[in-house]
């Protein structure tokens, strides 16, 4: 998990509760300061698992290249 994952999710809890609490209060700054948090995390959050994604194709990549030149290596070894 990225650390960019992790602070979105607690924006967006951050944001949620304050969204809530603006809610309860009637107060529409703390209703839209928290949407706006929320939006932000869930952003954020999104950015992260991407990032995650993006490390584990290139770490694929990079695991099935070794591969292949190992394999290609042996071939050469034994022809």
């Amino acid at each position: 998990m990225d650390k960019d994952e992790l602070k979105g999710k607690a924006k967006d809890v951050a944001g949620r509760v304050e969204r809530q609490a603006g809610e309860w209060t009637g107060s529409e700054e703390h209703q839209t300061k928290g949407t706006v948090k929320q939006v932000a995390g869930k952003i954020q959050n999104a950015f992260g698992k991407t990032k995650d994604a993006m490390k584990d194709q290139a770490d694929g990549v990079r695991r099935r290249d070794e591969e292949a030149r190992r394999e290609d290596g042996e071939r050469r070894k034994t022809a």
